[in-house]
Parts: structure tokens; C-alpha cells; sequence
């Protein structure tokens, strides 16, 4: 051998024996249900210690409670009482939006507070009703059953829809499946917000104008329609009133942006609208110029409803399709809440506790005349800035609610339908967020395309259609990721040892007689066609430009090092590449394939076929090793020629 040749070593590459089936299941399966490692806290534990960390994992009170004082209680005080303020007006108003009675949307704010109470783990997140999970609801189990022709049925059906979503999120939370709500991308929950606070904000136009005809349906054209269908019934007095409110409210969410420190003015200004027009409502009872109220509410408590949930067969596919929409909208607002507000905080929330605390919570509260509750952001923001400390916010504001229904809820009935058009318009006005769509375009025009789908898509057909093409664009998406997986082709930077993209790094330049090739995802199936034809095209690319400078392509490396995984099929695929190569007498080699992938290659006798000799842990090693090995052929050439001659 010359004595420029240099040794190969490849025994550096960890060939040991593949790992067993028990042990890549267990590690598969805690990656993918248990990412967080929730286990650790467990680690060097006694018996009552592990006991004692159980019922702090499932039951978050016991955790904060023993530490709790009368300094911390302060500030949940003011937070819980602030909160109060605006969960009255918003349950109000939103129980208006899923045509149920009024109580029902003050009852929301009771018994689910004092289960949030025990079950949550976010310090900061104040629980109560929200308006495109109310319309939603209003708009699945309204197809089947009119609120108006049958209101004691509707009503029993949406609580059999919050019974199922919480089954369906505490299913999620203790199944670690909390996965299936990351499917709800950001672009898809931006453009679904939009749309829906569209529709809702049209469909407020029949209280603002007086109306009392209105179409059932949800889409703009509809709604449009009906307005000016009826604008017989269009009232003066009322538009002005409403309009009056709107401005107020607008002006102190203004107050609320230019100095955050007013946040108590803005979060007091639905508490005054409605008592204004309640006022008002009450001094112009009897005239003629008299505005429509929600009507009587009586006192009380709430009255157990579980033995009206209804099951019926012909009813169960509408409460289905409800309680689990609404169940993963819900999961997805309030999880993304929660964790924004603490990582302001530098803190952590597990959306798996979350989970199983806003199941229990709407399981709960289906038993006891409630509808759907999460975590909103108007109240979780007015709590976050009153200066929450704790989750006790949430039994602060359960004892308001209470005292509202002993003691004030007649008071309320004087509360006008104009005034809560106004309350949800002002909150939807918030939910459009422009700057976030103009980001999505000039950051990633797919994500946009996924944006406007959900938002037209619930503006102009329906809003759970909307929410499903949406979806599917987005699933699309990723199943292009998958079908087309990235790919690029290596230079070696000038001085260094480090290959990278030439299209990234056009001063890197390929080795002479060498295609290094980098995949960067898994070689399943649905792409095992896609790479054997990827690499190919890059071959005969080369090969073309080499008929001018004579340097053909005489090594093809692989960098797996972005290979998480494959399947058989991928194994195939390279052995399929291997042969052809071979034809060409052209020599692979693989480098850096992950422990995963170079175990199932030797289960499959890929790593036999095409040799430990040509498998090496970096690309430096690898195209050394390739230049040896010409280096060898050609001297092996010449010896060979010139025993021919002799």
C-alpha cells in the first residue's frame, strides 16, 4: 500500500448488539406519553413520600395549600373579586350566545370554579364560559333541536355535551394524549378566533338594533340576510344605546392598552354597562321606547342536573359532535393560556394536570346545571394583572358567584339584551388579530393559506366545516413533510472539516468524485420512493456536469444523522439504492446513522450487505476513506496493467 494511504478505522461506529423489543417499547413509550418525565419527582422516595407526591401530582391544592397565608390570600382576594366583576356580565352574555337561560351562564362560574379550585395546576387561569364555544354548541345541537320549540331538550342535551367533554378531556389528561390537541395549529386557532368573533359580532347587530326575528344560522351571508330582511324592526333607540356602550367599552379597553396599570377600569367597564342598563332598562319599563331584558332569574343555587343527561340514541350523535369539538377548542384555549401567562413568570404548566382538571370540572359541572367551562383570556388576563397568586382566585370568585345567586340575581333581570350585545361585541372585537395574520404572511404563506381557510371557513359556511378544512390543510401539510422529506446536498466549507448545504453555503464545494448527500427525516413508506429517486437525480446530475472535467461520481454518502427512524420499507429502499449504485460501480457508504436505525439495519442484514467497513461516524471519516479507497483502486489498476505488459 502507498505510504500516503492512510488507516481506516470504522470500528469507531457502535455496532453491539440491538437493544430488546421490551426496552425500545418502554423508551418509545415514554417519549411519546411521558415527555415531560413526570416520574423524577418520585426518584429516592419513601413509600409515604411517593404517597404524598401522588396526591400532590393529582390533586394541586394539597401542594400550595400547606404553604398558604393570610399575605397570599390578599392578592387572591382582589383577583378573585375583580374577576367576579366580569364573570358576571360575560356568563350573563355568553349563556345568551348558546341560547340557554342566563342563570345557566351564572351557574358556570360556581361550581366549576371550586373544582378548578382543587384539580388545577395553573396559578393563573380563571375559569368561566367562552363565546365561540357557546355559538359553537348553540349551532350543533340547534340543527337537531330548536331552543326555542324545545327549550327543556336543548337544554339537557347541552349538558349531556358537557358531560362528554369533560369524559373526553380527562380521558386525554390520564391517557397522556394531550398530542391530539397540538393538531389545533396556531395559524388554524388565529383564523378560527377571527371568524368566529366575525359571525358573533353580526349576529349581536339583532340586539343592537332591537330585533326580534333572526335567522338560526351562523354564516355571514345568513346573518346579513336576516338583517336587513327585518329591518322593519330596527330600533333607534336601541342602536344608540348600544352604540354608546360599544364606545364606552372600547374606550376603556384603549385605557387599558395605553397603560396597563388602568387593567381594573377595563376589567370593571362590562360590571357598570350592565348595571347602567339595568338602570335604564328599569326607568323605561312601561313607555313606549321601553328595551328588551333577558327576563325574570330566579335565586339559588344550582339545581342538580344529573339525571337529566340525556343519551338517546337519535340525540347522541349531535352531543358527540359538541362535547368533543368544543372539548378540544376549549383544551387547546385554555392549555395555551395558561402556559403563555406562566411563562411570563418563568414558570411551568403540565397540559396533561390541566387537562384532567377542566374534565373534572365540566363532568362536575354537567351534574349540577352548568355548560361548557375552560380557561378564557379576557378573565385569565384580568386575573393574571389583579396579581393572582394562587388558584384560590378561583374559589374567591365561586363565592362571589354563589352570593350573586343567593342574594342578587333578580337584580340582573333588568339586565338589557343591548347591553350584552355590546359586552360580547367589545370582547370579539379583541379576538381578530391582525398583526398575528400579517405575520403568518410574511413568515410562512402555507400557515397563512391555513389561517384564511379556518377563518372564511367559518364565516361563510359553518364554523365546525371551517375548523375541519382547516385541520385538513394543515394535516396535509404535515403529510408533505413526511412524503417529501428534506434533503441537500454537502460541500465542505473552505478550512474546516464541516460539510453543510452548498445551496445554504454556495463557498462550500463537493470532494472531487464524491455526492455527500444529508436526509433529514424519518425513511418511512410514504417517502422510500422519494429519496431513491432524489439520490438518483443528484447522480446524474453530477455525472452530466462531469463529462466536461472528466470527474465522474464514484462514492455516494449518506449522512443519516437527521434520521430519527425507518421502517422495512426504507431499509429496502437503500438496499434498492445500494444495488443500483453497484451496477454503476459506484460504492455508499452511510454515515452517522442514529442507534434505532443502525439496529434495524442489522436486524435486517443491511449493515452485512453493504459492510461495517463502510459505516463511519462523521462525513471527514467517510470521504477520507473514500479517496483511500480510489487512491487503492487506481495503484491496484497500474500494478495490474503493468503485469499485463510484462
Amino acid at each position: 500500500m502507498p505510504p500516503h494511504i492512510s488507516s481506516m478505522n470504522p470500528s469507531r461506529v457502535n455496532f453491539n448488539s440491538p437493544r430488546k423489543f421490551r426496552t425500545t417499547l418502554k423508551s418509545k413509550c415514554k417519549e411519546t406519553f411521558f415527555p415531560d418525565d413526570p416520574f423524577r419527582q418520585f426518584k429516592n422516595e419513601k413509600p409515604l413520600g411517593k404517597a404524598k407526591k401522588t396526591l400532590q401530582y393529582f390533586v394541586p391544592i394539597f401542594e400550595w395549600l400547606p404553604q398558604y397565608n393570610f399575605k397570599i390570600f390578599r392578592f387572591d382576594l382582589l383577583a378573585g373579586i375583580t374577576i367576579t366583576s366580569l364573570a358576571i356580565p360575560q356568563g350573563i352574555s355568553y349563556a345568551k350566545l348558546a341560547e340557554i337561560p342566563p342563570i345557566v351562564g351564572l351557574y358556570s362560574s360556581f361550581v366549576p370554579a371550586l373544582v378548578y379550585t382543587i384539580f388545577g395546576s395553573s396559578k393563573h387561569v380563571a375559569v368561566g364560559t367562552v363565546a365561540a364555544c357557546s355559538l359553537l354548541i348553540a349551532d350543533i345541537i340547534g340543527s337537531k333541536v330548536s331552543s326555542t320549540d324545545d327549550p327543556t331538550l336543548y337544554l339537557h342535551l347541552v349538558f349531556t355535551a358537557a358531560f362528554i367533554t369533560g369524559v373526553f378531556q380527562a380521558a386525554l389528561g390520564f391517557l397522556r394524549l394531550g398530542i391530539l390537541v397540538d393538531f389545533l395549529s396556531h395559524s388554524t386557532i388565529t383564523g378560527f378566533m377571527g371568524g368566529t368573533a366575525i359571525i358573533i359580532c353580526l349576529q349581536q347587530l339583532k340586539g343592537l338594533l332591537g330585533m326580534k326575528h333572526f335567522t338560526t344560522k351562523t354564516d355571514v351571508v345568513s346573518v346579513l340576510h336576516a338583517v336587513f330582511e327585518n329591518r322593519h324592526e330596527w330600533k333607534w333607540e336601541t342602536a344608540v344605546v348600544g352604540m354608546a356602550f360599544l364606545v364606552f367599552l372600547l374606550f376603556t379597553r384603549y385605557l387599558r392598552q395605553r397603560n396597563p396599570k388602568l387593567f381594573w377600569v377595563s376589567a370593571m367597564a362590562p360590571m357598570v354597562v350592565v348595571i347602567l342598563g339595568c338602570l335604564l332598562a328599569y326607568l323605561t319599563f312601561d313607555s313606549k321606547h321601553s328595551i328588551q331584558t333577558v327576563g325574570h332569574l330566579h335565586k339559588g343555587l344550582n339545581p342538580i342536573s344529573i339525571k337529566y343527561l340525556n343519551f338517546d340514541t337519535e340525540y347522541l350523535p349531535y352531543t358527540l359532535k359538541a362535547g368533543i369539538i368544543t372539548g378540544i377548542i376549549a383544551l387547546a384555549e385554555g392549555i395555551a393560556i395558561g402556559r403563555s401567562f406562566a411563562i411570563i413568570k418563568n414558570e411551568q404548566v403540565d397540559g396533561n394536570k390541566e387537562m384532567i382538571a377542566f374534565g373534572f370540572m365540566n363532568i362536575v359541572g354537567s351534574f349540577f346545571s352548568c355548560y361548557l367551562t375552560t380557561g378564557p383570556f379576557s378573565k385569565t388576563a384580568v386575573n393574571y394583572n389583579s396579581g393572582c397568586k394562587t388558584a384560590a382566585s378561583n374559589f374567591v370568585m365561586a363565592i362571589g358567584m354563589m352570593l350573586t345567586l343567593l342574594f342578587l340575581a333578580p337584580l340582573f333581570s333588568y339586565t338589557p339584551l343591548v347591553a350584552l350585545s355590546s359586552i360580547i361585541m367589545s370582547a370579539m372585537l379583541g379576538l381578530i388579530n391582525y398583526e398575528e395574520a400579517y405575520h403568518l404572511f410574511k413568515v410562512d404563506k402555507f400557515d397563512f393559506c391555513i389561517c384564511l381557510a379556518a377563518f372564511f371557513g367559518v364565516a361563510f359556511i359553518t364554523m365546525d366545516m371551517g375548523l375541519m378544512i382547516s385541520v385538513a390543510l394543515a394535516l396535509l401539510r404535515a403529510l408533505l413533510y413526511v412524503a417529501r422529506p428534506a434533503a441537500c446536498k454537502l460541500g465542505k466549507l473552505p478550512n474546516s472539516t464541516l460539510y453543510r448545504d452548498i445551496e445554504q453555503y454556495t463557498e462550500a464545494s463537493s470532494p472531487p468524485g464524491i455526492l455527500a448527500v444529508q436526509l433529514g427525516s424519518p425513511i418511512y413508506y410514504a417517502n422510500g420512493n422519494y429519496i431513491r429517486e432524489r439520490i438518483l437525480r443528484w447522480i446524474r446530475n453530477d455525472e452530466s456536469i462531469s463529462h466536461a472535467n472528466g470527474k465522474a461520481v464514484k462514492h455516494v454518502l449518506l449522512d443519516l444523522t437527521g434520521v430519527t427512524s425507518i421502517d422495512t420499507t426504507g431499509i429496502e429502499t437503500l438496499v434498492e439504492v445500494l444495488r443500483m449504485l453497484e451496477v454503476e460501480d459506484i460504492k455508499m457508504k452511510i454515515v452517522n446513522p442514529r442507534q434505532e436505525v443502525l439496529e434495524k439495519m442489522m436486524r435486517s442484514k443491511f449493515v452485512d450487505k453493504i459492510g461495517k467497513e463502510t459505516i463511519f461516524l462523521c462525513m471527514e471519516d467517510a470521504v477520507e476513506a473514500s479517496y483511500d479507497f480510489s487512491v487503492l483502486k487506481e495503484h491496484q489498476g497500474r500494478e495490474e496493467q503493468r503485469s499485463g505488459v510484462a
